[in-house]
């Protein structure tokens, strides 16, 4: 005779379907119902798509540094892939201005993928910690784009090309969401394949994930290419909606690390969710908009940042040295 598994209720299948991700949605929605008290007018459909629209940029950022993080890494070179994205679209128009947009994003796309396969090589192949290489390239790409532009990039970005970052579809969603959720359903599909489950177990021990036989450089290397092209796709948007701008991307490595660590994700690996990620770079722009409602100094943003890193980092250090109980199987088949 057998008995039927009673499946668990929807709550608690959403909670588990979230994993470290829950408290940041939670505070999301406490950032959301705070919106709406601070200002009734927020949801109105043309400004709330308007703040998800101006939050997309970092919502694929995080995405995209979530792979490296989650495997053990890090890669502060994505603000300066966003400038030189910019940078570079400006530059093409000015020596082509009939080239077609979906030959110029193609262009960046391939370029973001080249950054991060070097980023990933330098990291896997020559041992040099990813802080230092990332740094490194970040350092480059500014200085490449400052001695190309003298400080002032030329060029216009045509209305086509900023469509994306700037237009809607059927005349009232901003592309920019639509992007944001292609993206996110991307990563979302990822992170639920064989690969996802190779970059955690990568995160979580390399020696075991190696003897395992997961090709551990090639898994890293993978996660700074899926990097490199998000911050070129966040290029496209900002430029889309910001213009040409030599500091484009200033700023955006910390902020969407920031988000990634928000969101639960461990620094160092091994745990972690990508819709976690994302929610908190929703959950900081939330926050941002809120200081702004209030009148607090936007100068505040990075103090904000900056406790927002050290307390996520001393909460997953504090969980990782908790003791484990060991569970061992009682003599009436039970575990303790």
């Amino acid at each position: 005779m057998t008995t039927a598994v009673k499946a668990p209720p929807t709550g608690r299948r959403v909670l588990r379907a979230l994993g470290t991700g829950t408290p940041v949605c939670l505070l999301l929605a406490a950032l959301l119902v705070a919106l709406a008290l601070t200002d009734p007018g927020f949801y109105e459909p043309d400004r709330f798509l308007a703040f998800v629209k101006r939050a997309a940029p970092l919502v694929i950022l995080a995405a995209g540094q979530y792979p490296v993080i989650v495997c053990g890494e890090f890669d502060l070179s994505v603000g300066a892939v966003v400038t030189a994205g910019v940078v570079v679209a400006a530059e093409l128009y000015a020596a082509f201005p009939a080239a077609p947009w979906p030959l110029v994003t193609a262009v960046l796309l391939l370029a973001g993928a080249l950054a991060g396969l070097v980023s990933g090589l330098i990291t896997t192949l020559l041992r040099v910690p990813s802080f230092i290489t990332t740094l490194g390239m970040m350092l480059i790409l500014e200085g490449a784009v400052f001695f190309w532009t003298g400080g002032s990039p030329q060029g216009v970005l045509p209305t086509a090309f900023r469509q994306l970052g700037r237009g809607t579809a059927f005349g009232w969603l901003p592309w920019a969401v639509l992007a944001c959720l292609a993206a996110g359903a991307l990563a979302v599909a990822l992170m639920r394949s064989d690969f996802g489950r190779t970059l955690l177990a990568t995160g979580d021990s390399e020696r075991t994930a190696a003897l395992s036989g997961v090709r551990v450089a090639r898994v890293r290397t993978i996660a700074f290419v899926l990097s490199g092209v998000a911050a070129a796709l966040a290029a496209v948007l900002v430029g889309g909606f910001s213009g040409v701008s030599a500091q484009a991307g200033r700023g955006y490595e910390f902020e969407a690390i920031t988000a990634v660590v928000l969101g639960g994700v461990v620094l160092g690996g091994g745990r972690g969710s990508v819709v976690g990620a994302m929610a908190g770079a929703f959950s900081l722009q939330a926050l941002f908009t809120l200081l702004n409602l209030q009148g607090v100094s936007g100068a505040l943003e990075s103090t904000v940042q900056g406790v927002i890193v050290i307390a996520a980092v001393a909460l997953g250090a504090a969980d990782r040295s908790r003791p484990r109980r060991r569970r061992t199987p009682s003599p009436g088949g039970t575990s303790t």
